[in-house]
């Protein structure tokens, strides 16, 4: 595949393949995809499909077995501080407030010596009210609800601005309501700071309406078998899941996940 000159993120027949005594257990086969500047794209697929093996390959935390992922024209073999990552579970420090689970990757590496405490704290108290925490910048862990944990989490891994977003299922444990507020938090969040994301999630309608672009993911191994552009208005809300057009993305989506 020949990237275009402005991809953020190139994937280029990317597979992985996990040792099982039995000959490997192929999780993605020669998966190919670029991702531009600002552009938010959603992976939708079946369960065991490799989406969330795509995005630990993609922050650096797996090593692809077969084809590479590129950063820039740099090809990936580790955790790049330009590329951040949000998990289905917030993984807060118990004994840490709001404000210093977010301060921590400031505290780490190249930031720590780049920053004063004091500059530090004046950028995570610009997450915690970016995600819409004052008041509780103080509080622990256990007295966050499950949304709330999550804002943490995404405050944490915007906070020493990396230029990509990777989520992995961020609303995936939270009740229907909880997860369709974070929803249009996160659009805010991303209207606000224009981050180029990928996010992995199983919600069709969820997909429509944060990103540009869908791409879905065969039955395992993991193939791109749709790269759908979201051609719905910006600024959305809720209304938009009305339309027909909606309808339509809707069903090419279900579609192309049910032939998976």
């Amino acid at each position: 595949m020949q990237a275009s000159a402005n991809a953020v993120l190139v994937v280029r027949d990317l597979s992985a393949v996990f040792p099982n005594g039995n000959g490997g257990l192929r999780a993605l086969d020669h998966v190919s995809f670029e991702i531009y500047p600002q552009e938010f794209v959603c992976v939708l697929g079946p369960s065991g499909s490799g989406k969330s093996t795509l995005l630990r390959i993609l922050a650096g935390l797996l090593p692809a077995s077969e084809g590479e992922a590129v950063f820039h024209g740099q090809r990936l073999d580790g955790p790049q501080g330009d590329i951040g990552i949000v998990f289905q579970n917030a993984n807060l420090m118990p004994w840490r407030t709001v404000i210093e689970n977010i301060l921590l990757p400031l505290e780490v590496g190249d930031r720590a010596r780049s920053l004063s405490r004091e500059q530090a704290y004046s950028k995570a108290k610009e997450m915690v009210e970016l995600v819409g925490l004052q008041g509780f910048d103080q509080s622990l862990p256990r007295d966050l609800s499950g949304g709330m944990a999550q804002r943490v989490a995404i405050a944490r891994a915007l906070v020493h601005d990396p230029e990509v977003l990777l989520l992995d299922e961020p609303f995936g444990a939270l009740d229907a309501l909880t997860r369709e507020r974070m929803g249009h938090e996160l659009l805010r969040i991303w209207q606000a700071h224009r981050k180029t994301v990928l996010m992995v999630t199983h919600s069709i309608s969820e997909a429509l309406l944060l990103a540009d672009r869908v791409l879905v993911l065969t039955s395992r191994p993991g193939r791109v078998c749709l790269d759908l552009p979201v051609d719905l208005p910006r600024p959305r809300d809720d209304s938009i899941r009305y339309s027909p057009r909606f309808g339509e993305l809707a069903g090419q989506i279900r579609d192309a996940i049910g032939e998976s």
